[in-house]
């Protein structure tokens, strides 16, 4: 994969996040560093980015699909209802409710997603 200007701010840009980004905020984020950057160029890299696995797609029904680190362990998210923003929540506590599976089946993989208000929009 190329090294170039606008890959390094894409890459800056969901590294300094730390969160899950969409394209548009990838592109928000990245033009502070190029600010030729375009919506194209931005969706041609994540491409880029996650064949390579550097990133991984987060997908919440009905959002826009968001970009996340592709080294991290599995975990959930959180999303915002207010401002629309998606976290990260570190860590899963979720095998004991593998337990409550018909017998027979064999669970592969569960997504969580938790909705509501982030504690910039809470107010906290």
């Amino acid at each position: 994969m190329r090294r170039t200007d606008q890959k390094q701010a894409i890459q800056a840009a969901v590294e300094a996040a730390g969160r899950p980004l969409s394209a548009q905020e990838v592109l928000e984020a990245a033009s502070q560093a190029v600010s030729t950057l375009g919506l194209a160029t931005v969706y041609r890299n994540l491409k880029a980015l996650t064949e390579s696995g550097w990133l991984h797609p987060v997908e919440l029904p009905g959002q826009p699909v968001r970009y996340e680190r592709g080294h991290l362990h599995h975990h959930h998210h959180f999303m915002c209802e207010t401002c629309e923003r998606v976290f990260d929540v570190p860590g899963c506590n979720l095998p004991a409710a593998a337990s409550g599976v018909p017998a027979g089946f064999e669970v592969s993989r569960h997504e969580v997603t938790f909705y509501g208000r982030c504690a910039g929009c809470a107010g906290a």
